[in-house]
């Protein structure tokens, strides 16, 4: 089985991915963007340029 991902800002687990403008990086609940926040578990949503896919 694949280790889960950390995050790239304080290396605590990940809850997922998102990618703004250009930037990409595995955040933890603490680090993640609040449009992340608001995803359900398994779900993804693209804003345009922007990418977010909250982990199950």
């Amino acid at each position: 089985m694949a280790e889960k991902p950390k995050c790239d800002r304080c290396g605590c687990e990940a809850i997922g991915f998102q990618s703004m403008e250009g930037g990409f990086e595995y955040v933890c609940k603490d680090h993640a963007d609040s449009l992340l926040l608001a995803l359900k578990p398994g779900e993804k949503k693209t804003y345009g340029v922007c990418y977010l896919e909250r982990y199950p």
